[in-house]
């Protein structure tokens, strides 16, 4: 059973329009439980950039602006990393590490259809390792050689 990114992935996402202020966006993050808002620029589908409570809390807050004025595309990251559907969940982890992310947008060719967070990646872990423990206990109780 191998997991692939649509599999794991979140697809209720939080989008705010590029001329959303940091105040508006923080509460939305705030009132979803989201750790990050995806920036859009004219409708869903184009990305222009992720902000995470890290951007709030480097950009905004340590800075001492004021979030009501503060454009959110001002503090946003502009690249955003994505993968299609279909990608491989290891793939994936071994992405967000070696890029040091912890949130992959989901593409299905111009269409955002989920993310991922490293959260989500080591639940679904976590589930797919309890299946496969099951599974070879069972294979054990039944006296079923593993080998």
């Amino acid at each position: 059973m191998v997991l692939l990114a649509k599999d794991i992935m979140d697809r209720n996402i939080l989008t705010v329009p590029v001329g959303t202020d940091a105040l508006t966006c923080a509460r939305k993050m705030a009132e979803a439980r989201k750790g990050y808002a995806v920036v859009t620029r004219d409708g869903p589908t184009t990305i222009a950039g992720i902000v995470t409570e890290w951007d709030f809390l480097e950009k905004v807050v340590v800075k001492g602006m004021d979030a009501a004025k503060t454009p959110i595309n001002s503090i946003a990251t502009p690249v955003v990393h994505t993968c299609s559907p279909d990608t491989p969940t290891d793939e994936v982890a071994s992405k967000m590490a070696s890029l040091g992310v912890r949130r992959i947008v989901v593409r299905s060719g111009d269409q955002v259809v989920g993310i991922i967070t490293s959260r989500g990646v080591l639940s679904a872990f976590r589930q797919y390792v309890d299946k496969l423990t099951a599974e070879i206990a069972g294979y054990q109780a039944q006296g079923t050689p593993l080998g």
